[in-house]
C-alpha cells in the first residue's frame, strides 16, 4: 500500500544545517507537508545524533518517523554493505549512515552529497524557481546536468532510470581551465603563478570572483592593496554589491558569467543535455542581473559547429536555496 511517510531531511554544511519534518501523502507526492523546520549552527554541536534528538524533541506529538536523508557538504563513500559514510569538508563530524539509524533509531538513513541533493530537488521546484535563460523543450528521459558556483563548483549528473533521474556526483568543477579568447588567455596567465594548474572551481566560487577582480584591477593599473573590495571580510559579496557603481566590479563579474557559461556549454555537449541544464548554487541568483544580460548565454551557445546542439537545449537558473533540502526530502520519501 502506498502510504503516508513522515521523513526528516537535513542539508549539513561547515557552517549551518537546515532541518526539516515532512509528511508525504505518497511515493508521487513532490512537495509533502512540512510540519517543522529548523536551522541549527552546526559548531554548536559535536555530532548529528544531538541535534537530530533536538529536532524530533522541538516537534512534539508527531507521527512516527519512517526515514531521513541527509545532504552532505563533503565527499560521500558508498561501501559494500550499502552504508554510507561522510566526512564533512568544513566540520569535524565522520557520519555513517548505519551508526546514525541505530543511534536515533529510525529505519533507514540515507546520506547523499550536498550537490547531489540539487540535482534531486529540481523535481519538487515550482515552475517560479526556474528561470530560463534558454528557452527550449527539455525532452523527456534525456540526461541533465546541474553545475553551481558557491564555495566550491559543484557538478552532478541526472540520469533517467525507472521512473525518476538518479543524480551522481561528480568532481569536474577540478577539470582544468580552457581560456576561449585573448582577455581569458591573459586571466589564466596571470593567476598560473598562484595556482600552477589553474581549475574551473578557482574561478568559479566565491573565491575565483575576488581572483579576477584582482585581474581586472592588474590590467586597468589599479593599486591591489589599496582596493576596498579586497580589504572587506567577504570580497566576493562587496564585489557584487559594488556592480552598478564600480566598472571593475561589472567587468570581472562578466567575465566570471562568461566562464561559467562556457564550461555549462561544454557540459552540455559531453552530456547531450537535452532534458536540460540547471545553473544552482548560491552565487548565481544574486547576479541575476549579470547572469541574464546575455554574455552567459552567449558563451553557453558558442561552439563552432555543435552550437545547434546547445542551442536545443533548455538551460535554466535555480532560484530557490532550499532546492538541496527538497532534494534529500524526495529521495527519503522513495525510500518505501
Amino acid at each position: 500500500m502506498d502510504q503516508p511517510r513522515t521523513i526528516i531531511a537535513g542539508d549539513i554544511g561547515g557552517t549551518k544545517t537546515l532541518l526539516q519534518l515532512i509528511t508525504f501523502s505518497s511515493a508521487s507526492d513532490r512537495q509533502g507537508m512540512l510540519r517543522l523546520q529548523h536551522r541549527y549552527s552546526s559548531a554548536d554541536y559535536a555530532d548529528l545524533v544531538p541535534m537530530v534528538r533536538d529536532f524530533i524533541a522541538a516537534a512534539g506529538t508527531i507521527p512516527a518517523i519512517d526515514s531521513a536523508c541527509f545532504g552532505v557538504a563533503g565527499p560521500v563513500e558508498q561501501q559494500p554493505d550499502g552504508t554510507q559514510q561522510a566526512r564533512l569538508t568544513n566540520l569535524a563530524w565522520q557520519l555513517d549512515s548505519r551508526d546514525l539509524a541505530a543511534q536515533l533509531n529510525l529505519p533507514t538513513i540515507q546520506l547523499i552529497n550536498d550537490f547531489q541533493a540539487v540535482g534531486y530537488g529540481i523535481d519538487a521546484l515550482a515552475s517560479e524557481a526556474l528561470l530560463p535563460i534558454q528557452r527550449a523543450t527539455p525532452r523527456p528521459q534525456a540526461p541533465r546536468v546541474i553545475l553551481g558556483a558557491g564555495t566550491g563548483l559543484g557538478i552532478a549528473l541526472g540520469i533517467w532510470c525507472g521512473d525518476h533521474y538518479v543524480i551522481y556526483p561528480t568532481e569536474g568543477g577540478h577539470g582544468h581551465f580552457a581560456p576561449v579568447d585573448a582577455e581569458q588567455d591573459a586571466l589564466l596567465q596571470a593567476l598560473r603563478p598562484d595556482f600552477g594548474r589553474l581549475s574551473y572551481e578557482r574561478l568559479l566560487s566565491g573565491a575565483g570572483i575576488a581572483a579576477i577582480y584582482r585581474f581586472v584591477l592588474q590590467r586597468s593599473g589599479a593599486n591591489l592593496d589599496s582596493d576596498p573590495l579586497l580589504q572587506q571580510p567577504d570580497p566576493a559579496a562587496a564585489i557584487a554589491t559594488a556592480r552598478a557603481d564600480n566598472p571593475q566590479a561589472a567587468a570581472a563579474l562578466r567575465l566570471f558569467a562568461a566562464i561559467y557559461g562556457a564550461k555549462a556549454g561544454d557540459l552540455a555537449l559531453t552530456t547531450l543535455a537535452y532534458g536540460g541544464v540547471y545553473i544552482a548554487g548560491g552565487i548565481a541568483p544574486k547576479l541575476r542581473d549579470i547572469i541574464t544580460e546575455g554574455g552567459l548565454l552567449q558563451a553557453f551557445l558558442d561552439k563552432g559547429r555543435m552550437t545547434p546542439l546547445v542551442a536545443a537545449m533548455p538551460l535554466y537558473l535555480i532560484l530557490d536555496p532550499a532546492v538541496g533540502l527538497r532534494g534529500a526530502a524526495l529521495l527519503a520519501n522513495r525510500q518505501r
